[in-house]
């Protein structure tokens, strides 16, 4: 290992170190803001529904992904993979962003921002370390995919150099299942459904500001 990847990966160790400590406590936070905001003001019913533009695009985007992605086994360069090397993370930025716009908060917008920094970051650095070691593929499927995003039209892709998962791929519904992506869904509802009723229900005990 050269003196510079010694020092790249002492870099993401410490960030994913940082990053594992603070993950929950952020968490914490970014949902009692979100609750603080949710009773603070009413959300305007055409910030929810335009927030639709962007949540439901993300939680499709994570479904697409997660029936292509054979997680540590393969290099997958299908499906959503053609398009962006980080699906599932983009679709859950697109779902965080939409969530900030149904309440039209900029404190939550900022810390679901920093979050996905501080958090994000560090993973896919770790996550492209892997790849890189494990798939002799990788660095040409990098030339020609960007991380984060997506390019308009799919990448070709390579056939000669015979890695596993450079081929042709589908969408496979028991990788779906055995992901368990349903729960991004299901979450999304919950969220939904707290944007429509949770304020209401704690109307009916307390005073809140319109």
């Amino acid at each position: 290992m050269t003196n510079h990847a010694a020092s790249q990966h002492d870099w993401v160790a410490r960030w994913q170190s940082i990053a594992r400590r603070i993950r929950v406590p952020l968490g914490f936070l970014a949902a009692a803001l979100y609750f603080f905001e949710l009773l603070r003001h009413a959300p305007h019913p055409a910030a929810v529904a335009w927030s639709l533009a962007l949540v439901l695009p993300g939680l499709w985007l994570r479904a697409y992904a997660s029936g292509y992605v054979k997680k540590n086994r393969e290099l997958t360069v299908t499906g959503p993979y053609a398009h962006t090397r980080n699906p599932l993370y983009l679709g859950s930025m697109l779902i965080a962003a939409g969530f900030a716009l149904a309440l039209l908060s900029w404190p939550v917008a900022l810390v679901l921002a920093l979050g996905f920094a501080v958090i994000y970051v560090p993973v896919i650095a770790s996550e492209e370390r892997f790849l890189r070691a494990a798939f002799p593929a990788f660095d040409d499927y990098c030339r020609r995919v960007p991380r984060l995003i997506p390019r308009l039209t799919p990448a070709r892709n390579s056939e000669a150099n015979g890695t596993p998962g450079t081929g042709k791929g589908s969408f496979s519904l028991s990788l779906y299942l055995q992901h368990r992506e349903y729960n991004a869904g299901i979450g999304v509802l919950l969220l939904y459904l707290s944007l429509l009723l949770l304020r209401p229900l704690v109307a009916a005990f307390v005073n809140l500001p319109q």
